[in-house]
């Protein structure tokens, strides 16, 4: 049975310091003190744009692209909180991931998927979808969409509102069960059929 804490890379999708994401990694941090011994990814504005030509095997491999992947190869699991920009995934977000599809960081990795905006769903749905075609194991319960986060944190880091604190609790709970291996594949999202 596992006795240290599970190491989680956390990574927001907003680039601003004092974001309702970064919030929410801190107030998850706080909840799962016990469990989880969450590092926060700071590096996403200093990733290049992704270029194939600069990808894995030229030499040298980017210094920044090469700590990202190895701070991901090292992680227990991925905690990822995100906004919705014009209906989309945050372009620094969707770099950083693309500079993992090669090496394939995020296959079999554990991720947890939160958007947290004012609106989120499409963003949402097309980030779940990226992170299931490189093989991420997600279950319904280690995904989540929260409106209006930034009236549900108070200046401690608390969630405010009780439903999203029970839903938030319960990611936990689950994505923990996934690193553990007590969730079986059936359990885990298929990747999306490509047409």
């Amino acid at each position: 049975m596992r006795t240290a804490k599970i190491k989680i890379l956390a990574i927001s999708g907003s680039t601003r310091k004092t974001s309702s994401n970064i919030n929410l990694i801190k107030a998850i941090a706080l909840l799962a003190t016990e469990t989880f011994a969450i590092t926060i990814f700071e590096g996403l504005t200093e990733l290049p744009h992704f270029n194939p030509d600069l990808d894995y095997g030229q030499v040298p491999e980017n210094e920044k692209v090469a700590s990202f992947r190895k701070q991901l190869r090292e992680a227990d699991a991925v905690l990822i909180c995100t906004p919705e920009y014009a209906v989309g995934v945050p372009g620094s977000l969707k770099n950083a991931i693309d500079w993992t599809v090669s090496t394939m960081e995020f296959s079999k990795k554990p991720v947890a998927l939160i958007t947290a905006s004012t609106a989120g769903s499409r963003a949402h749905q097309s980030l779940l979808g990226t992170l299931l075609i490189i093989e991420s194991k997600i279950s319904s319960a280690t995904q989540l969409l929260i409106s209006a986060i930034q009236t549900k944190l108070n200046s401690d880091l608390q969630l405010t509102d009780e439903e999203t604190l029970n839903k938030v609790n319960q990611l936990i709970l689950s994505l923990t069960e996934i690193v553990n291996g007590t969730v079986p594949e059936s359990g885990l999202l298929p990747a999306p059929l490509l047409n």
